[in-house]
């Protein structure tokens, strides 16, 4: 199994501590909640569970971001690899300097994409099929960019990726093809661009428009989705998400559970902007990095980024309404 460089571990750590110093708790104690740690993972191995798709037996699929695979994880916290991003010898991703699988979403098919960002050729979105075959790159994008989350529309045969460097939300034909620039407006950047940050990131397509987190700037955006597919004038939902990563929706409402990364917290986001802590790390997290929800469940990854010890997976039910 490929093993995560200590320096390498450690540029990260130091570098996510240096983009979210300013990170501050946001609202007050979390909501009672039955959290367990379903799955334990290996940071020294690179193990480090940057994302999350759900399966229809309720497992999880798991981006290990440095370990360059991705992996199942049964609700008994049984775990296998599923597939491993081809090796690069000499990655040059910014930012983190290694080849690093971030993104994953699941086609009803059971197909899965994942971006994999290297800093080569090889950056781009990548299709791995259940039938045991080598992944496949079907779309190339910008090797001095860093394509983060992943979100697909199977309505309009789409895939949308957030780039953390370049500040774009990029577009793919599902089948693959031509990446195009969708969105890139200043919301996305990252606020200490050129110098280092990490800008727009979590990704998601919820009604008729494609939401987006800004970890930089603490922002949660939406891009409404014009009848033409061109994005239309983006909008800030909620601002002083400091450290923000992925999020989820909590059902056909606006209201998302948001990964913060620097508290180590889960904030529930509500339409109007205010928000509450429902999970802490008391509750098992160390760095969470994602969120998915089905029916009153929440799957958790956390990465450890910050604390380099016990990535995990955590699972939980929590007593709010879905809206």
């Amino acid at each position: 199994m490929p093993r995560l460089p200590r320096l390498a571990g450690a540029a990260v750590a130091a570098v996510i501590v240096s983009v979210l110093a300013s990170a501050t708790a946001s609202g007050g104690e979390p909501e009672r909640s039955d959290a367990r740690v379903v799955a334990r993972f290996d940071f020294a191995a690179g193990q480090t569970p940057e994302n999350i798709a759900l399966e229809r037996d309720g497992s999880a699929d798991l981006a290990f971001a440095f370990a360059r695979q991705v992996a199942n994880v049964t609700p008994r916290g049984r775990t296998r690899i599923l597939a491993t991003l081809p090796e690069v010898k000499n990655p040059n991703t910014p930012i983190v300097h290694s080849a690093v699988v971030l993104g994953i979403a699941r086609a009803h098919d059971d197909t899965l994409y994942v971006t994999y960002a290297t800093g080569t050729r090889k950056t781009g979105i990548w299709r791995i099929t259940r039938d045991g075959g080598t992944p496949k790159q079907i779309a190339k994008l910008p090797a001095d960019g860093l394509p983060n989350g992943l979100a697909l529309d199977e309505h309009r045969g789409v895939l949308y990726a957030a780039d953390s460097v370049l500040g774009t939300v990029w577009r793919v034909p599902q089948e693959g093809g031509t990446a195009t620039k969708w969105a890139k407006v200043p919301a996305l950047a990252p606020s200490h661009a050129p110098s280092g940050g990490f800008g727009a990131n979590g990704i998601k397509v919820h009604g008729h428009a494609v939401w987006v987190s800004n970890s930089d700037r603490g922002t949660l955006l939406r891009i409404p989705v014009r009848p033409d597919d061109s994005a239309d004038a983006i909008e800030t939902r909620a601002t002083g998400l400091h450290g923000i990563d992925d999020f989820a929706f909590t059902g056909r409402g606006h209201t998302v559970l948001a990964a913060l990364t620097a508290t180590g917290q889960i904030a529930l986001v509500r339409p109007d902007g205010t928000r509450t802590i429902v999970l802490a790390r008391k509750d098992g997290l160390a760095d969470p990095t994602s969120v998915a929800v089905r029916d009153r469940s929440v799957y958790v990854p956390s990465a450890a980024y910050l604390t380099m010890r016990d990535p995990n997976l955590v699972v939980a039910r929590l007593p709010w309404r879905a809206g």
